[in-house]
C-alpha cells in the first residue's frame, strides 16, 4: 500500500471530506471541513479523492517539535517554560522609596519573575560554555565554576517565587 502524501484529500465514511495534514507511520492526521482535525488509521476505510504522491516521512510533526526542543535548550538559551509559584500569580512587586515625596514604583510579578529566569537561563548557559571550553585549563574552569556556584548562592532569595524545587537557584551547601 502506498502512502498519502500531505495535502491529498479524502472522504472518509464517519467524517467527511478532509485534506492530509500529517503523516506518522501508523496513522494519516486530517482536518475534516465539518469535524476539524482528527487521527485515522492509515488502514481505515475512507475514498480518496485526490492523493498527492510526494515522498513520505514518517516521523511525525510532533516527533519533529520535541527533537527540535531537546536541541535548542541543549544549545542556546531557550529554555522550557518554568511556572511561577500559584500564590504570586497575578501578583505586584511594590518598590517603595525611603522618602515619602517620591512615588511607588509598581511591577507585575509575573515580569519580574521572566527576568529572574532569564538571568537564571543564561548563567546556565554560560556555565556550560565554560565547562566545554578548549581554550580554558582546568584550573580556570574551576575558578569560573566557584564564581557562577556564588552567583547561584546570591539569588536564592528568589527561589520562593518558583513553583517547582527543581528550578531553584542552589549555591554551596555550608559544612
Amino acid at each position: 500500500m502506498k502512502l498519502l502524501g500531505i495535502g491529498s484529500r479524502i472522504e472518509h465514511s464517519e467524517f467527511g471530506k478532509g485534506v492530509v495534514t500529517n503523516v506518522t507511520s501508523k496513522h494519516y492526521w486530517v482536518t475534516f471541513l465539518e469535524n476539524g482535525l482528527e487521527t485515522i488509521d492509515i488502514g481505515s476505510d475512507f475514498e480518496v479523492i485526490e492523493a498527492v504522491e510526494d515522498e513520505v516521512d514518517t516521523v511525525s510533526f510532533y516527533e519533529v517539535e520535541k527533537s527540535l526542543k531537546e536541541i535548542l535548550q541543549k544549545w542556546s538559551d531557550v529554555t522550557q517554560i518554568t511556572p511561577i509559584a500559584d500564590r504570586w500569580k497575578k501578583g505586584s512587586l511594590i518598590l517603595r522609596p525611603a522618602d515619602s515625596n517620591l512615588a511607588d514604583k509598581e511591577i507585575p510579578i509575573d515580569t519580574f519573575f521572566h527576568k529572574i529566569v532569564m538571568v537564571r537561563d543564561r548563567i546556565r548557559v554560560m556555565e556550560q560554555k565554560i565547562n566545554s571550553s578548549k581554550t580554558l585549563d582546568d584550573q580556570d574552569k574551576i575558578d569560573l565554576q566557584q564564581y557562577i556556584t556564588r552567583i547561584y548562592g546570591s539569588l536564592t532569595t528568589f527561589n520562593v517565587l518558583f513553583k517547582l524545587k527543581s528550578d531553584q537557584f542552589v549555591g554551596s551547601r555550608s559544612k
